[in-house]
């Protein structure tokens, strides 16, 4: 079996950004553009993975670190052009005899599947390329025959090449004692004193190497400099995961008004109303419903249960077969059993709701005193009056109920009623007295 490593280029100051996030740590389906950089190299069989980092950005260097081990990571220091940031990897590649694939942390829609057919290519040296629309800006790709015969960027172009399509990604792959003999050739004779990678090809055909091209779609190639190309990538890469789910049967009415995360797992059948966010985390099951306008993050809905519209289901959320969580409810940490339904306007934080419970408007599970989280539980077909308020620990038993205006401190027996409210008083006649005695303040 072939022997694969990676080197990942991420050492780039990201100024076009204008924010204090490096740049490949910025999101696209809420995942880094590092990070799906990493996960490229890996879905490519990448069995050594290195990341060159700058010195200016100590947080992608902490990042590699908590995904690959301090090992995966290279420092380029001064940054002197790619051909030397590949080199900065070299030492980390001591030993590493098979083939090494360089990419990039700034292009987060280039995965695996864009990237495989480089690596079918029988050649000593090999450039991952694109048919671009309007190709200006790249640099060009010179084919004659199969031979890739030289990487021409745009500023040096002939009239003639500024006419060629065929353009260059960036990404190369070459045995590593090729890729680092041919780099160590490089010089730096240019405007801005840098060493190039696009140089290799060059070198590599004066030496009498095999130099080859595959390609990729052009719609994969886009780069992240600015917040603008940020955006356009998400946008591309929403469209993409919204059509993929709708193709296997979930229903969106508004899909480009759904946004979805890198992990969200729908199940067919399952249909999503509009402005729908999906942070990470998230699992529907086919049958489900959620609502328009609602925010889930890392919980689960099972069959035929309806969310929203207006809700919010955060982290540890557990929502059963047929529950109804309606509008302006929020639960965390909480599993739901089946049929229960909390409708309106409550919080429930951490805890259980048994099945076919019902949970009246403005119901609050009091979880926490400053300090600690605690847990309520409320049983099977309990019922929880409007405006009750749960300090936990507590339990409400099954079939139990409490009334309206409730502040429940104590368990709740099954099939009892809680009653924790202050007695009732009416005063007669106060209130048109009351009224009496303001007007006459005012007329004054």
């Amino acid at each position: 079996m072939i022997k694969r490593a990676a080197i990942i280029l991420a050492a780039g100051a990201g100024t076009r950004m204008k924010s204090p996030l490096p740049k490949v740590l910025h999101k696209v389906g809420g995942r880094t553009l590092l990070d799906r950089a990493i996960d490229a190299a890996e879905g490519l069989g990448c069995e050594k993975i290195v990341v060159v980092v700058g010195a200016h950005s100590p947080a992608v260097g902490e990042h590699v670190t908590k995904r690959l081990g301090a090992g995966a990571v290279a420092v380029q220091d001064p940054p002197l052009g790619t051909g030397h940031a590949v080199l900065a990897a070299k030492g980390a590649l001591a030993g590493f005899e098979g083939d090494v694939l360089v990419t990039y942390a700034d292009t987060p829609l280039m995965d695996a599947m864009a990237i495989d057919p480089l690596l079918d290519v029988e050649a000593d040296v090999a450039v991952l390329g694109f048919e671009a629309a309007d190709p200006f800006g790249y640099g060009r790709l010179i084919v004659q025959g199969d031979q890739l015969t030289a990487i021409v960027e745009e500023k040096d172009a002939s009239e003639a090449q500024r006419a060629i399509t065929a353009s260059n990604s960036g990404v190369i792959a070459a045995k590593a004692s090729v890729l680092f003999d041919l780099l160590s050739k490089v010089g730096n004779a240019n405007a801005k004193q840098e060493y190039y990678l696009t140089d290799v090809v060059g070198l590599a055909n004066a030496a009498g190497l095999t130099v080859r091209a595959a390609f990729a779609p052009e719609e994969v190639m886009l780069g992240v400099n600015s917040q603008g190309q940020l955006a356009e990538a998400e946008a591309v890469w929403q469209a993409g995961a919204r059509a993929r789910l709708m193709e296997a049967g979930v229903s969106m009415s508004a899909p480009d008004t759904v946004h979805l995360s890198h992990d969200t797992v729908i199940g067919a059948g399952a249909t999503i109303e509009p402005y729908v966010v999906f942070g990470p985390g998230v699992t529907v099951d086919g049958g489900a419903v959620i609502r328009a306008f609602s925010h889930l993050e890392g919980c689960i809905v099972r069959p035929g249960a309806i969310i929203g519209p207006y809700a919010r289901l955060r982290p540890g959320a557990d929502i059963g077969e047929d529950a109804h969580i309606g509008n302006f409810v929020e639960v965390k940490k909480v599993k739901v059993g089946k049929g229960a339904k909390a409708n309106h306007l409550s919080y429930l934080g951490d805890g259980t709701v048994g099945a076919k419970a019902n949970i009246g408007a403005g119901t609050i599970f009091c979880n926490y005193d400053g300090f600690d989280k605690y847990d309520t539980h409320i049983g099977e077909g309990a019922f929880i009056g409007s405006d009750t308020a749960l300090v936990a620990p507590v339990r409400v038993g099954d079939g139990a109920m409490t009334g309206s205006g409730s502040v429940i401190t104590e368990d709740v027996p099954a099939d009892a009623l809680a009653l924790a409210r202050g007695s009732q008083v009416n005063k007669e006649g106060w209130a048109a007295k009351f009224r009496e005695r303001k007007k006459a303040a005012k007329a004054k």
